[in-house]
């Protein structure tokens, strides 16, 4: 009987670890506390100063017939939220500045708070329900950064060598089980 008692013990054990490394490993994975937690980030949009030799804004006499250049951030394509995988609302704007830098902007952001959530620019459709969770992988996609907070105001700066006519939509994508929380397709301002 006492080998008996030994052996169930070691099983027991063995049991036990086990259960404890799976419990740690899914408590890492899934980050449930994160449903609790909110991050709540509010940035002012940037503005950028024009760069050295760029127009001025105020038209010269010589330059009357110029079309002016705008001294501040121009909002050239926007779009709204919708939500897939967690409620998502908000406004989505890309933005030029007045250097010809270009920012893309969530504006009153409101979605859950999730494991490993990015911002990308895609050029995938944007698709209501259940169809448009994982379609914004399958093609072409820029990731600006992981996601700030999820609530507020947020900018995210757009590398100098992306073509933004190769892109129409944003999403807030969780990069840990390849889903999309929420989307918005981009139109010309």
């Amino acid at each position: 009987m006492t080998a008996d008692r030994g052996r169930r013990g070691r099983i027991v054990l063995g049991a036990v670890i086990a259960a404890v490394v799976l419990l740690g490993a899914g408590l890492y994975w899934f980050q449930p506390w994160k449903l609790w937690q909110d991050d709540t980030v509010h940035e002012a949009l940037p503005s950028a100063a024009p760069a050295a030799g760029a127009p001025s804004p105020v038209p010269s006499a010589a330059a009357s017939t110029a079309p002016p250049v705008a001294a501040g951030p121009q909002t050239i394509a926007q779009g709204t939220l919708i939500s897939h995988e967690h409620t998502t609302t908000g406004t989505v704007k890309l933005v030029r500045l007045a250097d010809g830098s270009h920012t893309l902007r969530l504006e009153n952001l409101d979605t859950s708070n999730g494991p490993d959530l990015r911002v990308w620019l895609t050029d995938a459709p944007v698709k209501e329900g259940e169809a448009g969770w994982s379609v914004f992988d399958d093609g072409k996609y820029v990731s600006l950064g992981k996601l700030k907070g999820n609530k507020g105001d947020q900018n995210y700066e757009i590398p100098a060598d992306v073509n933004l006519a190769d892109y129409s939509s944003v999403t807030i994508w969780c990069d840990r089980f390849d889903v999309s929380f929420g989307a918005a397709a981009l139109k010309t301002a």
